[in-house]
């Protein structure tokens, strides 16, 4: 049995200013073979290569991707092709050596969301 270790930072808006960030860690155990991966990308428009972990293990598929400066947890759902993965608004596509950022939200009533193209840098062992 493999375990991943996650830790987050949850910012509690209903508490007052004057309240302090709570974080916690959870513990994932899976069974059989679970294995994870890191891989670099260069985004169209940002200046440092961000770094996403992927977390396989069967029928569990997760992403993790730095989101404004925190890790947030994505889940893979459905897709025609490629990986995708969906945390809240937003969602990681990724297919290959290539990604796709979308900030669902950013979208109107007349235009989807324009999402950002990424680009493996390299893969880290």
């Amino acid at each position: 049995m493999k375990s991943f270790v996650f830790a987050a930072c949850l910012a509690l808006a209903a508490l007052p200013a004057s309240a302090v960030e709570t974080s916690m860690q959870f513990v994932l155990e899976f069974e059989g073979n679970a294995q994870r991966d890191v891989m670099t990308y260069q985004c169209d428009g940002i200046d440092e290569p961000m770094s996403v972990q992927y977390i396989n293990a069967h029928p569990t598929f997760l992403a993790i991707v730095p989101i404004e400066g925190e890790d947030m947890i994505f889940v893979n759902v459905i897709s025609a092709s490629g990986a995708r993965y969906v945390s809240g608004q937003y969602e990681w596509w990724s297919r290959g050596n290539e990604a796709m950022f979308t900030d669902i939200m950013e979208g109107t009533e007349e235009a989807e969301a324009e999402p950002v193209s990424c680009h493996a840098a390299q893969d880290i062992p």
